[in-house]
């Protein structure tokens, strides 16, 4: 956040909300999945390799937030601002973490999300509770949710990446490869962008059903 955007005129978040509802979440790849325990823990192994390299704090501050989040998915509790706010202070090491105040900006301030608060993005992670669309499509649309309502000072991409994380977790769904999702771009104003990250997850979690029964991956 900051002044580096205040030239920018649209409003991101809102554009997003307008996408989401005419993303076809429906016409996600479809995946196979069942209780998967894969071969490697992929979220953890990402963070000891990326985060690490940055910094050891940053990356202790990571698996001690995704072990919150599985543990929150295991019990079956509900996604909302005040659970995903509780995993960031183990991200960003701090007990002072609120929803944000004023615009947000990213992309080098190319990118800037209006002060639409926490009722409504409750009500969007809410969904990723409902039957449908499938499974990978809520978690490529709860990560998204997160990144556009760029709710934090901070770490937005680590919070949207947990998310998506605790989403596959409450169905009892890991992933032994994490690095595509969270080296990936996103654009708010980008239905077809939005699809293709519904479909990478599909995509990387037939894989890792694939390999946890010890089948090749299919070419």
């Amino acid at each position: 956040m900051g002044e580096t955007g205040a030239h920018v005129s649209t409003d991101h978040l809102r554009l997003w909300l307008t996408v989401r509802d005419t993303v076809p979440w429906e016409h996600t790849r479809p995946a196979t999945h069942t209780l998967v325990a894969p071969a490697r823990d992929g979220a953890a192994d990402d963070v000891r390799a990326f985060d690490a390299a940055r910094s050891p704090e940053r990356a202790a501050g990571m698996l001690a937030a995704l072990e919150h989040a599985r543990s929150d998915a295991a019990v079956g509790a509900p996604l909302e601002f005040a659970r995903v706010a509780s995993w960031q202070r183990s991200v960003l090491g701090t007990s002072a973490v609120g929803f944000r105040r004023g615009s947000a900006f990213a992309k080098g301030g190319r990118e800037r999300y209006g002060t639409d608060l926490t009722g409504l993005f409750d009500a969007c992670l809410a969904e990723t509770a409902a039957p449908s669309p499938a499974l990978p499509a809520r978690a490529a649309r709860a990560y998204l949710d997160v990144c556009f309502f760029h709710p934090f000072s901070d770490g937005n991409a680590r919070a949207a990446f947990l998310v998506l994380v605790f989403v596959l977790a409450r169905e009892s769904v890991a992933l032994d490869r994490v690095g595509p999702l969270r080296r990936l771009p996103h654009r708010a104003d980008h239905p077809e962008g939005a699809l293709a990250l519904a479909d990478l997850v599909s995509v990387l979690l037939e894989h890792a059903c694939r390999r946890a029964a010890g089948r090749p991956d299919r070419p």
